[in-house]
Formats: structure tokens, sequence, C-alpha cells
């Protein structure tokens, strides 16, 4: 609770958390807009494949022209005002620069970035969490053999659900289930980019006027983003995935202690300890009142009669025992609250959701019928969609990673609803992330726990 005295400190001393940021897309803007306001920290420089796009986003966030006029980092680093470019390796190498923010949404990209800044002393608050959820274990292995903090994005659903369990477990709570919200059916499985904004509630129209990518906003829909983000959920907390996937129930804001109970006490969990999504639709497609679409939250257990009478006169959301409660955080502000990992990594070392082990994956399942010669085109897209597995079962299959399945050609026939292989793709084996996810599946061949 004292991050912004501390940030005031850093402030009033005239050193100020130095930081570099790596694409300068919508979740990268969300945050520029809050780091010109935040005391404490020194945007030192931002880096973009378009460095136009990344001065646009400068302006339409509210920075005047002045204080992104630098020429250099070296001339930024002395004036206290930003430099805009587009060669992220130099913002990473930059001795100007102490904390590298991944912003670009390329799980190849980030991988290669995250690693250089290891490799050059950084701390790295990573919001490309495709790439944390195909190697985030060996991530935080090797950011830790750096001595540097590796954090998933505080704004982002994985961290806060993080926040949550952490929160849980800190006040002597076992946790009986976590997860985010979603609107969800299961036809939604087979959206493409064509069909996305009929199934999400937009017109077309609407979605061009706001300049939205119709491939991303699928990946949400199509329940390739909450596969990865609960994947990385999995391996920050040690809960453990569903069996056999998500399975998105339907549940409202007062029913999530209900839902996310075991089975064998009438919910809707394997097991305690694991994560879940909830719709905010009714299978017959009716909206729920009072969901939680939009936010995360964590069910945890009252084991006492003296706790569970607590829970009621303190008037605690509960399921119809009274033995299991829920927190729940009904919104989420993306990256207007990005800066919140930026202060705890900077000033105390910590990160806000960082894996722990490898629990579980977020692997590629054929959205139509491939032959050899298809090219797949990642989440979102037409060839394939995310599902959720337990890291055993992943690696004993050969399953493939969502997060390498762009720009991959088919080379032998995948049936649709089936799980791709490595066998069923060709892959170039010198490109880092493979390496790196490589790695990481040998590492912890026969020791990633079963769910």
């Amino acid at each position: 609770m004292n991050l912004h005295r501390k940030l005031l400190e850093r402030q009033a001393s005239g050193k100020p958390l130095r930081v570099g940021v790596i694409g300068a897309g919508k979740f990268g803007s969300m945050y520029l807009s809050q780091a010109r306001r935040t005391p404490g920290v020194h945007l030192v420089g931002v880096a973009d494949l378009s460095a136009s796009l990344a001065r646009d986003a400068l302006k339409n966030t509210g920075w005047p022209a002045e204080r992104y006029a630098a020429v250099s980092l070296e001339e930024a680093a002395k004036t206290g005002s930003t430099f805009v470019g587009d060669d992220a390796d130099r913002l990473i190498a930059s001795e100007f620069v102490e904390i590298i923010i991944e912003v670009t949404g390329n799980p190849p990209a980030a991988v290669r970035h995250i690693l250089g800044a290891f490799a050059a002393g950084k701390h790295v608050v990573n919001v490309t969490v495709e790439a944390d959820a195909f190697c985030g274990p060996l991530l935080a292995r090797k950011a830790a053999e750096a001595g540097v903090v590796y954090s998933l994005a505080y704004g982002d659903q994985p961290a806060l659900i993080c926040d949550l369990v952490d929160w849980a477990r800190t006040a002597g709570f076992d946790v009986v289930s976590a997860g985010r919200g979603h609107k969800w059916l299961p036809h939604f499985a087979d959206s493409t980019p064509e069909t996305v904004w009929d199934n999400y509630g937009l017109t077309a129209e609407q979605a061009r006027l706001g300049g939205l990518n119709p491939q991303m906003f699928n990946s949400f829909l199509d329940g390739s983003k909450p596969a990865i983000e609960c994947a990385a959920v999995c391996n920050a907390t040690g809960l453990i995935p569903p069996p056999n996937g998500l399975e998105f129930p339907p549940g409202s804001l007062t029913t999530i202690p209900q839902v996310c109970r075991p089975r064998s006490e009438g919910g809707q969990l394997h097991a305690k300890g694991q994560v879940e999504v909830l719709s905010s639709l009714e299978r017959d497609g009716r909206e729920i009142v009072d969901n939680i679409r939009w936010g995360v939250f964590v069910v945890f257990e009252g084991d006492t009669e003296y706790v569970r009478r607590c829970f009621t006169e303190y008037g605690m959301v509960t399921d119809t025992s009274g033995r299991y409660g829920a927190l729940y955080k009904r919104w989420h502000l993306i990256g207007l609250e990005l800066g919140i990992s930026v202060a705890a990594v900077g000033l105390r070392g910590e990160p806000a959701g960082c894996a722990i082990d490898y629990k579980a994956d977020a692997i590629a399942v054929a959205k139509r019928d491939l032959k050899p010669g298809d090219l797949l085109d990642g989440e979102g897209g037409y060839t394939v969609v995310g599902t959720l597995m337990p890291a055993r079962k992943s690696l004993g299959s050969r399953a493939f990673p969502l997060g390498l399945a762009h720009k991959v050609k088919v080379v032998r026939p995948v049936a649709k609803g089936a799980p791709l292989s490595w066998d069923d793709v060709d892959v170039d084996p010198t490109q880092e992330a493979v390496r790196i996810r490589r790695e990481m599946e040998t590492m912890f061949a026969g020791t990633a726990e079963v769910a």
C-alpha cells in the first residue's frame, strides 16, 4: 500500500524508475496515458516498428510534443524527456533504462526481447502473455539466473487473478478456484475474424471506426485468450487446469462460490484448487444479470464453523452451504493499471505474478480440417483455437503450443477439433522461441505435474 509514497520519494530524490516500452499499440498506449501522470517514473524511450505510430500514441494520450522530442536515449536521460525510435534492441541495451515493458503481442518477438533484457541486466514486465503461456516457467528461471525480476502485467487479468490468490492465501484461506469472466457460448470456438463482430456484440462499422483488430478480438471470443491467460495463472500460482480444458460454466457475481466448488458438492469443478472461466451468458444465449464478463475472482474455503459464521456476519457472498466464499474485481483497466507492476518491480523487486512451476499449457487445436500445405495463422484466426491442457498431458502428447502457431506450415492432415502436435507442423528449429520452448520441455520432462 506504499507504492505511491515510494514513487514520490524517488521523484523527490531525482532518481525515478527508468522505463522503456516496446510496442505502442492499444495496451501500450493505455500505459503511456498514465505514465505521463505518474510521479517517480521516467519513460526514457518507446520503441515500435513504426516510430510514427509510437509518436501518434504519445500525442493521442496527452503527451506534449516537447516531452518526446529527444533525439537520443542519452538526451532523454539527461533532460527527463522521451526518445522514440524503431530499434527495440537499442532500447534494451541502453544503460539509461532499468525496466523493459514488452507490449508487442508477438510471442516470438517477445521472447527475443525478454531474453535480451535479461542479458542486459534489465527487469521485465511482460504484457505479451502469449509468450508466458508457452515458455513462462523457463523465462522465470532465466530471470532468476540473471538476478532480475520477471513479471506479468498488472491490469491484465492473469496478474489480477494472481493478486487475489495471493490475498486469499496470505489471509490463511485455502483457494478452491480462481479465474475470470468471459462472454461464451460453445459455438464461439468456431468464430473467425469474419464472424467475430456479430458474436462480440458490435457492428463491423463500429469496429472499423474504433480501429479494432478483428483477429485480436476474435482470440478473446473463441476461447484462445482465456486458455492462454489461465495457463499463465496456473503456472504462477500452482492452481491446476481442468483435465479436459475450460468449461465456461454460466455464473453471476452471487453464484461464483456456488458454481466454482467441486462437483461432488454441487458445483462445476473437477477438483479443488482449479482455474475456471465463468460465462456471462446462459447456454441459450441470455445475458446473465450481474455477470463478471470483464472481471476476475477467487473462491476460498471457510474450514471451521467460526470462519463460516464470520462470512455470514460480514455479508460475504457464499454458496448455499456457507462454506465457500468469493472475492472478485468486477472490472479491470488493462494498461491503465500497468504502473502497479512497474512500481512493484522497480521499488520492491517483486513481480505481479511470475511462473513458479509448469502446470498448464495453451495448445493449438484445429478450428477446421487442416491439410498439408495449410499455413497456421495464430490465435483468433481461421485455422486454430487455443485449449487449456495439463502440462504433463501436453508433454506426453507432444502438443503444439498455441503461441508458436503462426506462419507455420501443416505437414499432415489434422481433423477439426484435434490437437496439433509437433509432428503435424514444419517449424524452424533455429528460431529462438522454438529453441526456448524445446529447452523448457526437456527441462520439465517427467516433472510436470498431473492436474
